[in-house]
């Protein structure tokens, strides 16, 4: 079974994106901040990441920029979930590596979709 990490210091938001992976098949996990985040990845890197930009102790992009020099730190789909909408913040979320980008609010379409796009799914 594959594995998704929803890293976002809104518990409502990881619970609702936790059910949403959960539908899709997959074993959800959640991390309140980066740094959280970053240690579960040690553990055990998951396939795909659900990322928040704005968080506490360590943001998304932080997040992002630690887990892609960790050794298979490659390997996970990074997609951030963001109110962040503008047009620098998501070519530096690419430039640094994720691959896909959802605005906030989203739903299971939308995530689908996007699990779809990077062959998630």
């Amino acid at each position: 079974m594959k594995t998704c990490l929803v890293v976002d210091d809104s518990r409502v938001v990881r619970k609702v994106a936790r059910r949403i992976v959960e539908d899709l098949g997959f074993k959800a996990e959640e991390a309140e901040d980066g740094v959280v985040a970053i240690e579960k990845c040690k553990e055990s890197m998951p396939d795909a990441i659900l990322l928040d930009w704005n968080m506490p102790n360590m943001t998304g992009i932080e997040f992002l920029r630690a887990l892609r020099s960790e050794s298979n730190g490659g390997t996970p789909i990074v997609i951030f979930c963001t109110t962040e909408n503008e047009m620098s913040f998501i070519q530096e979320a690419l430039q640094e590596g994720a691959n896909e980008y959802i605005m906030k609010p989203f739903d299971s379409d939308i995530v689908q979709t996007k699990f779809e796009q990077t062959g998630l799914l």
